[in-house]
């Protein structure tokens, strides 16, 4: 059982060597993949890192679980809206006005 698992990490690790390779070698030859192949590695790599967080942190979501079985779903939706509009206003106005003495998207 324990060789066989090796051989498949082994065959995945030169998987995913294969296909970091090919990617490489798409983004140097149509630029304009460049930028989409860049996007996606960014989210997956996102993704894997909030896996991994979660995993290490599962408090952290019993917690958030709790807080939405306790407050109505309603209310929660109405918090997202409100979080989402500031956030939004935020960086328009962080955008436009200099005094808030940031760079643009950040």
């Amino acid at each position: 059982m324990n060789q066989r698992l090796n051989e498949l990490l082994i065959r995945r690790g030169r998987l995913l060597e294969r296909i970091a390779t090919q990617r490489a070698a798409l983004g140097q030859e149509m630029p304009p993949l460049r930028a989409a192949l860049y996007t996606t590695d960014r989210i997956v790599a996102g993704v894997r890192s909030g896996v991994v967080f979660i995993k290490q942190h599962p408090s952290i979501v019993t917690v958030a679980v709790a807080v939405l079985v306790v407050l109505k779903p309603g209310r929660i939706v109405r918090w997202a809206k409100r979080a989402f509009f500031t956030w939004q206003t935020w960086r328009t106005l962080r955008d436009k006005l200099p005094i808030f003495g940031l760079k643009a998207g950040l």
